[in-house]
């Protein structure tokens, strides 16, 4: 299975070389991809100057994640990718990462994505192990902040990815396409995931995939415009992708979770940034539609099987998204 390994960095001087390094230790051969999104910080230089082997895309602007991380992506599918795995510049991947990754996906030809086991850089707790999405439209990580022994260690079928540490059949790509570039920034792994699953390919954890993340190492610095994109996206990919009758039956829980989120970004001074990000949301609507429709579409399994990896309990506690 031919790899291509694509790293997004935006001014992460300070962390970019644990990454990389951590990948030229690969047990499994790939090419690397670097889409640096206009970084201001040195990154480029530095990754000129130590990294010369690596394939380099210098943007002279910012594309957010999922319009830098295309850019790696068509790249490799023009190349003959069978796959491309997708790693945070803020993350670091243990030496058999990769490898096992590809033997999960080369195991489970139903699969599109298999994502990794995320553990905090103190790795005593856990980042990710995927994603869950509620009823409430509401998408939170597996197992984020729970104690790593012994927890989260079976292969098995989850809803989403993290697009932090995740690995892409490229024949999933030029089925259900790549990733929404209108979300910019946020949530965009979990629509994805969410194509996937409508198309009828399998998104699976592989425990033995292990990488150590640094939790919003990067995006934390971006205050309000993080809540801007998030409330953004949580109505787009909502609007997109919930197929069927489940629309108008989990619509009622979505629409409150919306008012917590504008309750919650006003207790917490981000009141205009939430206005933002739904009135920018409203305004894609006309877009958002025409993409429903083409979602809708290609969608080969029944709405019964989406309601089923659907998350229906609310936890007690939510581990918070990152937005200031």
């Amino acid at each position: 299975m031919k790899v291509y390994l694509v790293v997004l960095n935006w001014n992460g001087i300070d962390l970019i070389e644990a990454c990389l390094d951590s990948l030229e230790k690969q047990t499994y051969p790939a090419e690397v991809i670097v889409i640096d999104n206009g970084s201001t910080d040195g990154s480029k230089e530095l990754l000129e100057k130590k990294y010369p082997n690596i394939h380099l895309f210098k943007e002279a602007k910012n594309h957010g994640f999922a319009g830098g991380v295309n850019i790696g992506i068509k790249f490799a599918m023009e190349n003959g990718a069978d796959a491309v795995a997708l790693l945070n510049n803020d993350a670091v991947a243990e030496k058999n990462w990769l490898e096992n990754l590809v033997n999960s996906l080369e195991d489970q030809p139903e699969v599109g994505i298999v994502t990794s086991r995320l553990t905090q850089m103190d790795k005593k707790h856990l980042d990710s192990t995927g994603d869950f999405y509620t009823i409430w439209g509401m998408p939170f990580p597996r197992g984020r902040n729970q104690k790593a022994d012994g927890a989260f260690l079976k292969r098995e079928y989850i809803f989403g990815a993290s697009g932090g540490a995740s690995l892409y059949r490229t024949k999933m790509f030029k089925d259900i396409g790549i990733f929404d570039e209108t979300f910019f920034a946020y949530l965009e792994d979990v629509d994805i995931s969410f194509r996937a699953q409508l198309a009828g390919w399998k998104v699976s954890y592989e425990p033995s995939a292990v990488a150590y993340h640094h939790i919003s190492a990067t995006s934390s610095r971006m205050g309000s415009f993080s809540r801007y994109h998030t409330v953004k996206n949580f109505h787009l990919l909502y609007l997109k992708n919930m197929p069927g009758y489940l629309f108008w039956k989990y619509l009622p829980l979505f629409i409150l979770h919306s008012i917590r989120l504008g309750v919650s970004s006003t207790v917490r001074g981000g009141l205009l940034a939430y206005l933002k990000g739904w009135f920018k949301a409203l305004l894609l609507l006309p877009k958002t539609l025409v993409l429903r429709w083409k979602i809708q579409g290609k969608r080969k399994v029944k709405i019964s099987y989406i309601d089923s990896v659907l998350t229906h309990s609310r936890p007690r506690r939510i581990p918070p998204v990152k937005t200031d």
